[in-house]
């Protein structure tokens, strides 16, 4: 029985599950975005985000504590150098799963899992410039208003 069992075995043995997630995060890590099974992206989220979160505090304990999970000189050194430093002022949820439909072969449901820092279309960052920006048309159309304004400085040149 599993009574109180909260972690997903993904059908594996407890070696092959840690270096399954270790390889998805990974390639997360080094990619911002990867495709996978939901159930392996839920999982992937709960092996990845606390170490996004100890990677914030920049030490030689913390980046070997990272590095016992991950074992890629690579991947720790990225996720310090560059994911740490642009998730600095976030709390937590670093992490995006989107659903992407169902395989072809076996039906199963397939995710993106994608860091969320590293995405342009979802920034907020990006979103508020744009709509600072942005402005309302109210009126005719510039093409009207040229015509219209050169119309009229036409008129006025003849009557004088």
């Amino acid at each position: 029985m599993r009574h109180g069992d909260k972690i997903n075995n993904l059908g594996r043995k407890t070696a092959h599950r840690h270096a399954l997630l270790m390889n998805l995060a990974c390639a997360l890590i080094e990619n911002k975005r990867i495709f996978t099974t939901l159930a392996k992206a839920k999982a992937l989220r709960t092996y990845v985000e606390p170490l996004i979160t100890k990677s914030k505090a920049d030490s030689t304990h913390s980046r070997r504590t990272v590095f016992a999970y991950l074992k890629n000189k690579e991947a720790v050194s990225e996720l310090f150098k560059d994911i740490a430093v642009k998730i600095g002022d976030r709390k937590g949820g670093y992490t995006r799963i989107i659903k992407t439909g169902n395989r072809q072969g076996d039906a199963a449901e397939m995710a993106m899992i994608e860091l969320v820092d590293f995405n342009e279309l979802y920034s907020n960052k990006k979103s508020t410039d744009t709509a600072a920006k942005k402005t309302t048309r109210r009126g005719r159309t510039k093409t009207a208003k040229t015509t219209d304004t050169a119309a009229s400085k036409d008129d006025s040149a003849k009557a004088e």
